[in-house]
């Protein structure tokens, strides 16, 4: 990493480079992400530092258009407000009226929700009211009191709703799984997890490119539908994960699910055995799991962990010291690694 690199990284927007370094503006005292919109600076006119920390130190002041002290993608606090507001009450219909009324601009809030979750506002909203009802239904709920409980009027409607959202009708749904999903915030930005009732099958970064495919594999192997909601399991996740970025849990105590083949199980079991703040070589990982000869397919099964931090694959590096192979980028890879290392002497 130099100035040279840096700088055509902060021209190109490089989002890969995002949390590696900061860039400080001469001309205008401001410091900013690779990725801020902003009218770049000429080269000389720019001063690089690895954290934000430093940049400030230095008489530099955050810039207002990227704001580089927020966690990247993190959720603003306005829509923070709504989805408080959709937790405490699922069986809300916060209409655009509503929304005004709080100051919120609808189509603001739809943009929002297609680019972080991919659906719009009103699917989002309908999702939480029927995982409301199917929970009460699993329970034992009366499905007439589980319609009226989620804000449905018609009972028809409801089961609409419900069949084309779970794929099946409320009366059929007592045997049927369901995997909720629920974005969370990290340091390294926002991560995507998936839950069943029994244990955790997805923890992923939201810009992984494989993320969709994964989520279909899943759907697939679990004979499951996808709904976004909470579950005790992902509240777990969630005070696990903000332990682990806060530098206080290196061991993580969650059942997984881990749907794959046999071989690959084995390789993530291994990964699990690896010490918080130290690495392995994929030479290594494969003579541990009594293959040798099977590098290349270690890797592979690395590749295919949908679990991560959790499961650390982050936590093999090739045989030469050097990082390859992550999918959720090598800066990514070498923030955790180094993360680890710095908190390792407070944790033991």
């Amino acid at each position: 990493m130099n100035d040279d690199i840096m700088y055509e990284a902060l021209i190109k927007k490089d989002a890969s480079f995002d949390g590696i370094f900061f860039a400080g503006i001469k001309t205008t005292g401001i410091f900013c992400r690779p990725t801020c919109t902003a009218r770049k600076p000429k080269k000389e006119n720019t001063i690089f530092f690895k954290t934000s920390k430093d940049a400030i130190l230095h008489g530099y002041r955050p810039c207002k258009v990227c704001t580089p002290l927020n966690k990247p993608g993190e959720t603003p606090e306005w829509i923070q407000n709504i989805l408080r507001e959709m937790d405490d009450n699922p069986a809300a219909k916060l209409k655009d009226f509503h929304l005004r009324s709080k100051g919120v601009e609808p189509n603001k809030l739809r943009r929002w929700f297609k680019k972080n979750h991919g659906i719009t506002f009103h699917s989002y909203q309908r999702m939480l009211r029927i995982n409301n009802a199917f929970k009460q239904i699993q329970n034992g709920e009366k499905i007439i009191s589980a319609a009226l409980d989620s804000g449905y009027e018609s009972l028809s409607g409801f089961n609409d709703s419900f069949k084309m959202i779970l794929g099946t009708s409320p009366l059929n749904s007592k045997d049927k799984k369901v995997i909720n999903v629920m974005r969370i915030e990290t340091p390294l930005g926002p991560m995507f997890a998936g839950a069943t009732d029994e244990g955790i099958c997805l923890f992923e970064f939201t810009d992984r490119k494989m993320l969709e495919t994964e989520l279909k594999t899943l759907s697939r192997l679990l004979s499951a539908s996808i709904i976004q909601g909470s579950n005790s399991q992902l509240i777990n996740l969630k005070q696990q994960i903000d332990e682990y970025f806060k530098g206080n849990r290196k061991i993580f105590n969650l059942p997984l699910i881990t749907p794959g083949s046999q071989f690959q199980n084995i390789v993530w079991n291994e990964l699990q055995k690896i010490p918080y703040g130290t690495t392995r070589s994929y030479k290594t990982q494969a003579a541990s799991v009594k293959r040798p000869e099977a590098v290349r397919a270690v890797a592979n099964a690395n590749g295919q962990n949908r679990i991560a931090i959790i499961i650390p694959c982050h936590r093999v590096i090739g045989e030469d010291g050097h990082l390859t192979g992550y999918g959720g980028g090598l800066w990514r890879k070498k923030w955790l690694l180094d993360f680890e290392k710095e908190n390792l002497s407070k944790l033991n």
